[in-house]
This record gives C-alpha cells, structure tokens and sequence, in this order.
C-alpha cells in the first residue's frame, strides 16, 4: 500500500506534516510523487473516460433529435392526408424519443458536471505534486551540503587529534629528557656518603620537576582535550 490510499488523501495532506514525522524524508517524498504521479494516470483515464461518453450522449442526442423531427413529420403528412390515426402513432413515438432524449441529456449533464470535478482534481494533483517535487530537490539539496559538511568535519577532527598526539610525543620526550638527566648524576662519580646523599638530593629535586612537568602535561592534555 502507498503513501495515499485516496485521493482525497492526496489532495488534503499536509507534507510538511508527513515529512516531519519521517524518518527518511528523502524516501517518503520519492514515494509521495510515486503515488501523486499514479493517481494522477488514474484521474486522467477517467477524465478521458468521460470526454469519450460525452462525446457518444451527444452523437444520441443528435440522432433523437433527427428522429423527434422526422416522426413530426410523418404526423403532419399523416394529418394531410387524412390518416388521423397514423398522425397519433406519429405523435407517441416522438413522444417516446423525447422522453429517452430527456433521459439522456439528464446523463449527458451529470457527466459534464462530473468532468469538470475531474479538471478540478488534475489541477489540486498536479498542484501538489509540483509541490512534493520541489521538496524532493530540496531535501536532496539539504543532503548533499549536510554530506559534504560532515566529511569537512570529520577530516578537521582527524587532524586534531594527529595534532594532539604530536604534542603528546613531545611531552613525553622531554620527561624522558628529565629521567635521563636523573641517570646521568650517577655515571662516573665516586660511590661514597657524601656523593650518595647529594644523589638523593639531587634525584629529589629533579624527581619534584618531573612531578611538575608531569601535571602541566597532564593539564594541557585536558584542555586540548575539551
């Protein structure tokens, strides 16, 4: 089953009312226009159905017509010659071709009537399937500068992150700078007291550097972070 099941349906909708609630517009609209375009084959068929009955009412109406005038006719030939009674037969008969002449200008109206209904219709389709063509071009539209948009995004994203961990890099060098430095007090000295506790000491003073070091590294990752 389409989008539409009527169309009435067609022609009262609200698209911008169906789109919201669509979780894929795009494809929602090509089904719209794919049932607009359908019912409007439809009314059309039936709009051509009614031009060619129109057409066959007024091809009857026109033979009555003759007919009405010739049984006249032979009523006042009938009377001229003085056959009263074939003047009467001529006269019921015409009476009957006008009654069903009646009948079918009756259909030939309701037919008109419901032809013009028809035109009507063409015009609200055709109306909004001009309509649900030009949201499709949008909505296209809308999808491709979002689609380009996001593939700019995502390439600006990979390249802070590659940014982030360059510097990340070059923090942690320089801490390995620090703890080298650290192992460097030791080579070549003398093992004695003395020297043991000026290491401890110096050891101390750079392992609070690195404590630092540590937490501004750490600081700055948070805020390139956010």
């Amino acid at each position: 089953m389409g989008i539409f099941t009527r169309f009435s349906d067609i022609v009262n909708s609200n698209i911008n009312a169906i789109l919201d609630k669509a979780e894929d517009p795009e494809k929602i609209v090509r089904l719209m226009i794919q049932e607009m375009e359908d019912t409007l084959v439809e009314v059309r068929s039936a709009a051509a159905r009614s031009i060619a009955d129109k057409k066959d009412l007024n091809r009857r109406l026109e033979t009555m017509e003759r007919e009405q005038s010739d049984w006249e006719s032979k009523a006042e030939l009938a009377l001229r010659k003085g056959r009263e009674d074939l003047a009467k037969a001529a006269l019921v008969e015409k009476s009957r071709v006008t009654a069903a002449a009646e009948a079918i200008k009756s259909d030939y109206l309701a037919i008109d009537d419901g032809l013009a209904k028809l035109n009507d219709d063409i015009a609200r389709l055709e109306s909004k399937l001009q309509d649900a063509k030009a949201r499709q071009k949008s909505l296209l539209a809308r999808h491709k500068t979002a689609t380009s948009r996001l593939a700019v995004r995502k390439k600006i994203h990979d390249y802070q992150i590659e940014d982030a961990m360059v510097r990340f890099e070059q923090y942690t060098r320089r801490i390995d700078d620090v703890e080298g430095r650290i192992e460097a007090y030791d080579l070549g000295l003398p093992k004695d007291l003395n020297h043991e506790f000026a290491s401890l000491e110096a050891e101390e003073s750079v392992a609070r550097e690195l404590r630092d070091l540590k937490v501004r590294v750490a600081a700055k990752q948070t805020t390139d972070a956010n």
